[in-house]
């Protein structure tokens, strides 16, 4: 094909201005077009640029390459992209501006046919054999669009693999939609720099967050709805714990009750998996093809997941596991059509687009930002100005500091020393995710059975705000916050939460006043108060014990964490506590 063969007139598709930002008569987005400024200012082989999920990287990607063929900059184009699936939808978006890739390039092939401008490959395939990608490089003027770049650093040969293969191109543009990766290995071909404190951190060339993609319209803003409740677990010593998801518990306990959560054998599960779906059901009212998405740990509890949707709504959910041929298939067909639930393990965690997706369950126990930011990612691409996301969480302390830091932009830094605040060593997690069993990692130092769960809705979290109270499912509290509108302008869901909130609170207490005292449902009280009142009941039997024993306080204390398990008094639990008093009240003489 000739360079003048694309024309920027002809590269988008109709259907690409309706997806602009609303008020602009430009086929390209205002921060699109921002971009290619930039990178045509710089001049630079490689371009950086870091837009939220959504925000239409991909347009801005093919645009450039339509553009640097049109005047002869290169004449070949490869995409190197992080799974199967995306390498397809690359090639689709790619020929609807008339570039042709190929997506079925393989290694023993060498060169691409005649008839493509060029392949989409991925990371793992250039690491397989780096000098064929090289071949494909130095055979012509090659523009390498690296999606996701992070993924170039997710292990040391995989790194190696993208600068041999990669480093005579043209040019490279480096896409990320998501935070990069937790750990210190550099990624390649970005480049580091110092900051203010001397830490090395990634320079990105161009930067489209998340809050000013929700301001321009472009993407939707996302509601937190948070969910707590009360876990009943039993160890592997056979003791059994009790915790309320959302308090103040230490990390050991909040990642079993977490997992207990996440049982489908419990009752958290089903009441969070219904009230997401009547969510759905209020917004399929204004947007009829709305989809939902459940974002499970493993292959097992996505299929019982499934059952518990089939259940409540009568329709079979589609289930994508990563291990399955056909699972590229499942999603563009989910994509197209009209039904209500998928339910996936890893398959759509980044970068797949089903724009219809705009109600999610978070239930898996992986934390890293860049997971979460991925998952987020796909519930917030926006079609036409008033849609809202809703996402379901679990009320965790890590999932509830990222939800409040959704707008936070960060950078890869190399030179990190310590943990993530959260105390949890996402690094660690990272390399999980991509196990196929994806966040066992988190839990597995603690073997345990859950018992029983119960679900409560515990607030909306919208842009760092917090709305609502505790309220039982199923309840007109609970209503208040489930029954928003599907459509609603960004600029009108604070001040509709601040209402649902007032009515929700007129509400309860309308239902306490009419209900008789016995009958009126209590919520779990603050765990903060029953801890004080446990360890205060504690330390006096303690206290009464050794004067009758004539031992010191800390005697007895130890000999009661060494019959009853647990840890010192200030991180043990309600139910450790319990157990350690009931077996002082044994022992105290009257």
């Amino acid at each position: 094909m000739s360079p003048g063969a694309i024309t920027l007139e002809a590269m988008l598709s109709p259907s690409y201005p309706q997806r602009a930002p609303w008020g602009t008569a430009d086929k390209l987005r205002a921060w699109q077009r921002e971009a290619l400024d930039a990178y045509f200012d710089r001049d630079q082989r490689d371009f950086l640029v870091a837009a939220t999920p959504g925000a239409g990287k991909t347009t801005f990607a093919l645009t450039l390459a339509v553009e640097l063929l049109r005047i002869g900059e290169v004449n070949r184009v490869i995409v190197v992209a992080p799974t199967e699936h995306l390498k397809t939808q690359w090639a689709d978006a790619a020929a609807r501006v008339s570039i042709r890739l190929d997506p079925r390039f393989r290694n023993s092939h060498w060169a691409p046919s005649r008839q493509y401008h060029g392949v989409v490959v991925t990371y793992a395939q250039v690491a397989a054999k780096s000098s064929v990608h090289r071949h494909l490089t130095e055979d012509a003027k090659t523009l390498v669009i690296l999606d996701e770049v992070h993924h170039g650093g997710d292990a040391l040969s995989w790194g190696d693999a993208i600068r041999d293969a990669y480093g005579p191109a043209k040019r490279r543009l480096l896409l990320s939609g998501t935070p990069f990766s937790s750990d210190t290995a550099p990624i390649p071909v970005v480049t580091y720099a110092p900051d203010e404190s001397g830490a090395r951190v990634s320079t990105t060339d161009y930067n489209y967050g998340y809050g000013r993609a929700l301001a321009d319209g472009v993407v939707r803003p996302v509601l937190f709805h948070m969910y707590a409740g009360k876990m009943r677990w039993r160890t592997s010593a056979g003791d059994e714990l009790e915790a309320h998801l959302g308090q103040d518990n230490t990390k050991d306990v909040t990642s079993q009750a977490w997992r207990t959560a996440l049982d489908p054998e419990g009752e958290w599960m089903p009441a969070v998996l219904s009230a997401a779906d009547r969510r759905l059901s209020e917004v399929r009212h204004h947007v009829p093809d709305a989809g939902g998405l459940v974002i499970a740990t493993d292959q097992t509890v996505a299929r019982a997941y499934a059952k518990i949707l089939h259940s409540l709504t009568g329709e079979r959910p589609t289930i994508v596991l990563s291990d399955e041929a056909a699972a590229s298939e499942r999603i563009e067909r989910f994509s197209a059509n009209t039904s209500r639930w998928m339910v996936a393990v890893r398959m759509v965690s980044e970068g797949v687009d089903v724009p219809r997706l705009a109600v999610g369950v978070y239930a898996t126990s992986s934390s890293t930002p860049l997971f979460f930011a991925q998952a987020i990612g796909r519930f917030v691409r926006a079609r036409r100005r008033g849609e809202a996301a809703s996402v379901f969480l679990p009320n965790v302390p890590v999932l509830m500091g990222l939800a409040n830091e959704l707008k936070k932009q960060r950078d890869h830094a190399l030179d990190r020393q310590n943990k993530d605040d959260d105390g949890l060593d996402d690094a660690l997690l990272e390399a999980a995710n991509r196990e196929e069993d994806a966040s066992d990692a988190l839990t597995q130092e603690f073997s345990y059975q859950a018992i029983s769960s119960l679900a409560h809705f515990d607030r909306v979290v919208f842009e760092g705000k917090e709305f609502g109270q505790l309220a039982e499912p199923g309840t007109p509290e609970e209503e208040e916050f489930i029954g928003i509108p599907g459509l609603l302008e960004p600029e009108h869901v604070h001040e509709l939460l601040m209402q649902r909130q007032s009515r929700q609170t007129r509400l309860r207490e309308a239902r306490e006043a009419q209900a008789p005292p016995e009958a009126v449902t209590t919520l779990p009280p603050p765990l903060h108060r029953t801890l004080r009142e446990q360890r205060q009941l504690l330390n006096s039997l303690v206290g009464l014990y050794a004067r009758q024993a004539g031992e010191p306080h800390g005697a007895v204390h130890a000999e009661l964490r060494r019959i009853c398990g647990g840890p010192a008094v200030a991180q043990a639990t309600v139910t450790q506590l319990q157990s350690r008093i009931d077996v002082l009240r044994k022992r105290v003489r009257s």
